[in-house]
């Protein structure tokens, strides 16, 4: 089952790398490097269907490489079934939706993620790598309960419909967006700005209050600290763009 899902319903910290160059030789390296989760980022890296089949699959060799491995997350570029649907065939099982505004686009995330009569997922297991290519009959009654949601906060809006949201039957984890959380809160490129922090603490004391995991990224050890400290246990530290920009730098700095 879901180590990630089962981890979050636990209230154990679970840190993680966000994916974005798209790379299956970076998932298979960063799979081995003792992470609990690596996030595959279909909204603002250049991931397709295919580039996200043979990441999850890097992910997979990496683990197996290791003995122990990380849970791969997809971040699709919206909320859409079809899309959902896809990456979910794809067999991921922990799904990250943006721009959840309202606790009815968190109800409809749920939806996406089930089949019915509890959700509106299309049913083509038969055909997917999820089921291992049809090879697992129990897949179909087995699958919504493996799926782990997380809906991502990242708008004023979205503030003012936390508890709501939080609270929505089905969603797992709330993660607050901080780069576009600033923009719309008026301070654009500026997440460690006062007025924001203030926000995102209010943010993660509603989420935990609702009794939902609170999640967040960021870049620095200070603020790794921080978002622990405040309750965080999706805790992205970083991603792997910035580790590869700093390795090359610190090298030729040495």
């Amino acid at each position: 089952m879901n180590p990630l899902k089962a981890a979050l319903r636990a209230g154990r910290l679970q840190r993680g790398l966000w994916l974005a160059t798209a790379s299956d030789t970076v998932a298979e390296v960063a799979a081995g490097a003792g992470f609990d989760w690596l996030l595959i980022d279909a909204e603002h890296g250049p991931n397709d269907p295919l580039s996200i089949l043979s990441q999850l699959r890097a992910i997979a060799s990496g683990t197996s490489l290791s003995g122990q491995g990380p849970e791969p997350v997809v971040r699709v570029s919206r909320l859409d079934e079809a899309e959902i649907k896809r990456v979910l065939d794809l067999g991921c099982r922990s799904v990250l939706v943006p721009m959840v505004n309202t606790p009815e686009a968190a109800a409809a995330a749920v939806a996406a993620v089930r089949y019915p009569p509890s959700g509106r997922r299309g049913v083509g297991a038969g055909l997917a790598r999820a089921s291992g290519y049809g090879t697992n009959p129990a897949y179909v009654a087995e699958a919504d309960a493996d799926q782990c949601l997380i809906v991502q906060a990242e708008t004023a809006e979205a503030l003012g419909n936390l508890d709501a949201i939080a609270r929505t039957e089905g969603v797992d984890c709330v993660f607050v967006g901080p780069a576009d959380l600033s923009a719309d809160l008026g301070h654009p490129g500026a997440p460690d700005h006062p007025e924001v922090l203030a926000a995102i603490d209010g943010a993660i004391e509603t989420i935990r209050g609702a009794g939902k995991a609170a999640g967040i990224v960021d870049f620095t050890r200070e603020a790794h600290r921080r978002w622990e400290g405040r309750g965080v246990i999706f805790l992205g530290l970083g991603g792997d763009t910035g580790c590869l920009q700093a390795g090359m730098a610190a090298l030729l700095q040495e």
